[in-house]
């Protein structure tokens, strides 16, 4: 499979924003979809995923503001992203994973497949 994210830009704080991580050559339920972000000069980070089953995880900075999503028809998973703060600013990853296990979506490792990164940039 093939990931490609796109739905960055510059938004203010409180704002909402909408990633999309398009998937070709396998459809997107067959992998953990994971959502990653990295800021500068930090380590890439967790920040949501849906596994193979639908169940969503979040990273407790963002939990109740942002909401993993896939539409399996478009083959695509979403990132919505409500109540931005400018701590969020950071270029976001979507990644793939084979892992049928829940908690292993948090790990950065177990990811294999990347789409490249959209820059999100809040403002105040």
């Amino acid at each position: 499979v093939q990931l490609q994210a796109s739905g960055g830009g510059l938004v203010q704080a409180g704002d909402s924003l909408r990633l999309s991580c398009a998937a070709s050559g396998r459809t997107v339920s067959s992998y953990g979809i994971g959502w990653f972000r990295q800021g500068p000069g930090k380590e890439r980070e967790f920040v949501g995923a849906i596994s193979r089953s639908a169940s969503t995880y979040y990273s407790d900075s963002v939990k109740g503001r942002f909401t993993v999503s896939r539409d399996n028809a478009k083959n695509t998973v979403y990132l919505q992203m409500n109540s931005l703060k400018l701590e969020d600013t950071a270029v976001y990853y979507c990644a793939a994973t084979s892992t049928y296990y829940g908690g292993s979506l948090f790990n950065v490792r177990e990811y294999t497949l990347w789409g490249q990164g959209t820059q999100v940039t809040v403002s105040s």
